[in-house]
This record gives C-alpha cells, sequence and structure tokens, in this order.
C-alpha cells in the first residue's frame, strides 16, 4: 500500500512483499503447530507466514504502545522537541493512535505528555502536524506519482506499528534463521497465534523475534525483539486497542487551526509556501550518490557501509547531534579511526574520514567490514 511517503515507517500496513514467500521457502520452517487458545484454529509457522503475506483488511483503527531500549547515548533535546515529535521514537516509550481506511486515507497520531503530532494521508494531500509548535506541512501528491519526494518527509525510521516491525524482521528469514511458533497469545483482547523467529548465526546481537498475529484478521498485533541472551525485549511495538473496522472519513479531515505556521513541504523552485529557502534537488542527489551505502555480510550479521555527505562528513550538517557522536568511545584499528556506540540490538560505528558502518553485530564485525575491499 502507498501511504504518506516511500519511507518504509509510513508503509505501516503494507502486505509483505512477494519476496517473502521466496525467502522463506528457504527458511527452516518447523511444523511445530501454534497452540489453540480461544478456539484458535492449530496454525503451523509456514501457515502463519502466508496468513500475514495475504492479510488484507478494509480499515482498521487502534491504540498502540512502542517502547524501545536500545541501549542508545542521551540525544540533545534540538530545538525543543517534544514528547509527541516523532524523532523521539528511537527511546523510551510513546503511545500512537492509528487508523486506516484504503490506501489514501490513513492517519498516525503520536501522542505527548501535553502535545501532539499527526502524520496524515487523505486522498493526495499529506500533512505533518505538531501541536507543541503550532506548525503544519503540507504535501500534494501528483497524480503521476505515488508519494512525494522521502527526503522532504521529516519523520524517523524507527518502525512504529507491528505491521512496519514484523515487515522488517520478516524480510530478514534466510536458511540461516529458524521459524518456529509459540503458545497462542491475547493481545490488545484478541486471541493471537505467535511466530518466532530466531536467526542461527551467534555472530548477531538479535536473539529472537516473536510476532503476534491477530487470529481473525492475520494482522500483526505485537513484535518483541530479544536481545540474544535475554528474556527482555529491547524493543517492542503492539497494539493494546483493535478495531478491524473502517474508520469516519472525518478522522482523516484537516485544517491548520488559526494562528497556526503552514508551509509546503515541496515548494515550486526550492521554496515552501512560508518563504524560506528550501533544498535544491540536485543537491538531494548529490548528497544520496555520496552517501549511497553497501552491504558486507548478508543475513542478520549484514554490515551496512555507507559515507556521510560531504556537509555532513565536516560536521556542517550534523548540528548538535555531532556533539554525541564525539562523547561516544574512540576506537581505532587499521580501518582508520572513528566513535563507536554498541548497543543492545546493533552497534555503529562512525569514522573520523565520514564513514559510518552499521549493523546488528558486535564491534568486531563493524571493524572488519570497514577494512574490506
Amino acid at each position: 500500500m502507498t501511504t504518506f511517503a516511500r519511507r518504509p515507517v509510513l508503509r505501516w500496513l503494507a502486505p509483505l512483499v512477494a519476496a517473502l514467500l521466496l525467502a522463506s521457502a528457504g527458511a527452516t520452517i518447523a511444523t511445530i503447530s501454534a497452540g489453540a487458545r480461544d478456539a484458535l484454529s492449530p496454525r503451523s509457522a509456514a501457515q502463519l507466514l502466508v496468513d500475514v503475506q495475504k492479510a488484507r483488511v478494509a480499515g482498521l483503527s487502534g491504540t498502540i504502545v512502542q517502547t524501545s531500549n536500545l541501549g542508545l547515548p542521551a540525544l540533545p533535546n534540538v530545538g525543543g522537541r517534544s514528547s509527541a515529535d516523532f524523532t523521539s521514537l528511537v527511546s523510551g516509550s510513546h503511545t500512537l493512535r492509528v487508523w486506516y481506511a484504503g490506501p489514501s486515507k490513513a492517519r498516525l497520531a503520536l501522542l505527548g505528555d501535553m502535545s501532539e503530532s499527526d502524520l496524515i494521508r487523505n486522498g493526495p494531500d499529506v500533512w505533518l502536524w505538531s501541536s507543541s509548535s503550532n506548525t503544519a506541512k503540507h504535501a500534494t501528491i501528483p497524480a503521476s506519482a505515488d508519494t512525494p519526494d522521502p527526503a522532504d518527509t521529516p519523520v524517523t525510521d524507527a518502525p512504529v506499528t507491528p505491521q512496519e516491525a514484523a515487515d522488517m524482521a520478516l524480510e530478514q528469514i534466510t536458511p540461516t534463521t529458524s521459524v518456529t511458533t509459540d503458545p497462542a497469545a491475547v493481545v490488545a483482547g484478541r486471541s493471537a497465534y505467535q511466530l518466532v523467529l530466531e536467526p542461527k548465526d551467534a555472530s548477531t546481537l538479535v536473539g529472537t523475534v516473536k510476532i503476534a498475529i491477530d487470529g481473525a484478521t492475520h494482522i500483526p498485533l505485537r513484535v518483541q525483539v530479544f536481545p540474544r541472551g535475554s528474556t527482555d525485549p529491547a524493543f517492542e511495538v503492539g497494539f493494546t486497542a483493535f478495531d478491524p473496522s473502517v474508520p469516519s472519513d472525518s478522522v482523516f479531515a484537516f485544517n491548520p487551526p488559526p494562528g497556526a505556521t503552514v508551509s509546503e513541504m515541496l515548494g515550486q523552485h526550492g521554496t515552501d509556501r512560508s518563504g524560506d529557502p528550501g533544498t535544491d534537488p540536485a543537491t538531494h542527489e548529490g548528497d544520496r550518490s555520496a552517501a549511497a551505502p553497501t552491504v558486507v555480510g548478508s543475513g542478520w550479521a549484514s554490515v551496512v557501509v555507507a559515507t556521510l555527505p560531504q556537509s555532513q562528513a565536516s560536521g556542517g550538517g550534523l548540528g548538535s547531534f555531532d556533539g554525541v557522536v564525539k562523547r561516544l568511545p574512540v576506537v581505532s584499528g587499521s580501518w582508520g579511526s572513528g566513535h563507536l556506540w554498541r548497543g543492545t540490538l546493533f552497534s555503529v560505528l562512525v569514522t573520523d574520514d565520514g564513514r559510518v558502518a552499521a549493523g546488528s553485530v558486535a564491534p568486531d564485525a563493524l571493524y572488519a567490514a570497514l577494512s574490506s575491499p
């Protein structure tokens, strides 16, 4: 489904890509049947994979709680961002509301302590609203394109719904992944099957991924990611309330309140509606080319290596986040020197010469990836 933009975080109800079926054919699928609870019929892991891929709903709404304990360093409160800023999803616990009524009608609301941020798709109109700053950003999706430029969509790549998180996890299914089932669970008051993914590669920091699948709609209701050797999830996103009925059209109607600052995310001639200069498309292309990533290794133990755009490599585009990087431990080797962060599920290394290596692996794997030709 195409919702707000090409960024993965916004395709929160997209059917799993067709490649999932091809990948799952090579996975080690244990045929342990999911235990029945509340009249759930037994389903094997292989059957559940197909169920999720084929899941379709005309609409839904619900409340989602996302909790991240990734071991991230303290991030600066850039620009006075509130707890309802979408970039805050990378750490802590957050509550969101979601509504979906077809490919062109969707709404995601991040609820803060005293504020709210909303991302709304209503036909060709896309709105990003922040109550704390009283600002609204608007984009119009042209008839010839599915979505606006992802570089102009200021949201995080962190998965914010169970479907998004399940999609990311299931894409990793390879012959090195064991797929089984756990006894049925109750999530958001609904009976759910539980699919369990366990990487066989001991070098990955990911120990287990558990996906709770609604017994009636086959929509993922909850995803939990456990570090290797831990019984507590480092990342969890799941519904606490779930309604598989089509929301009213009024949910997707949005008009900026009086006094709000409104700007266009995709203005003409490099400017937005407020008159501020935008980013030249040629600059976007140059930055993307400079930062084009490569992947070293495969599966759960793969490492992504990228080069920062020139402006960020020199510190000019990192702002106060550059200060966070500089506070990380200094490491060095035959690959050079830089700053390392090791979290609960993945590690990131930013080198002094502007390279970045990241993966769900220990630091030694990052060093090896940077040293590879």
